[in-house]
């Protein structure tokens, strides 16, 4: 029988965050859902420390969109779930993952929080929850979920080395708006921590703005792979 739902993973060099996320998903992988753990040619042992884990070990290229579409076009579920390798999600946010999909949504995502300490980083996180129910558009951290048959018409992601999330939700919002689900998943903060919370801030608004304003994704993946300016 088709599964219900299928987790797709893409990974790069997240060997310590991965076992994490994998123990989460561990009993909705033994009540049947189908997880696939799609590698972008990782320099440590992501591979090794996933394999025993997930239904399907793949690899590709790096870049998210391409290991996402990889992952996708391999999955057996009626419902494709897009989780990054350093989310952490409880039991709660699992369950109503499945009780909403028999309501047969087209699409949806769950609030995000940010792993850190600090009023700053739950402010950050309440905006972009905010942000995201007014404008129905998701990144990919809050674990955007999808009907496979509405994905696969959609033609999945875009090629794009940067903003492929918010490309996809862009499409997807003119069908039906999303289901915005809680508990929040929680994302890993360590890019904000490592490179300043506010100048991270300004950086995502301005590659958000540039994007929006015609600017490449490739132009605005490199300018994220540098990091905010000191």
């Amino acid at each position: 029988m088709r599964p219900l739902l299928s987790v797709i993973i893409p990974a790069r060099n997240e060997a310590q965050a991965l076992p994490l996320l994998l123990q989460d998903l561990s009993a909705l992988r033994m009540a049947g859902a189908e997880i696939i753990l799609v590698d972008g040619a990782s320099e440590d042992a992501t591979r090794e420390v996933g394999a025993a884990s997930v239904d399907q070990l793949l690899s590709s290229k790096p870049g998210r969109a391409l290991q996402m579409n990889t992952g996708a076009a391999a999955a057996h579920g009626e419902y494709l779930w897009f989780v990054h390798a350093d989310t952490r999600i409880d039991a709660q946010s699992i369950q109503r993952l499945l009780d909403t999909l028999l309501e047969q949504p087209l699409w949806g995502r769950f609030d995000v929080r940010l792993s850190g300490q600090g009023m700053m980083l739950r402010l950050i996180s309440a905006m972009i929850n905010l942000r995201s129910r007014v404008t129905a558009i998701a990144t990919g951290d809050q674990g955007i979920f999808v009907a496979r048959k509405i994905f696969e018409s959609q033609g999945g992601y875009a090629s794009i080395a940067l903003m492929e999330d918010v490309e996809l939700c862009s499409r997807l919002k003119l069908l039906a708006r999303p289901w915005c689900l809680r508990p929040a998943l929680q994302t890993s903060s360590r890019r904000w921590e490592q490179n300043g919370v506010l100048r991270t801030v300004v950086l995502m608004w301005r590659l958000r703005l540039a994007y929006y304003l015609g600017a490449s994704p490739e132009s605005l993946a490199r300018e994220y792979r540098r990091g905010p300016p000191l």
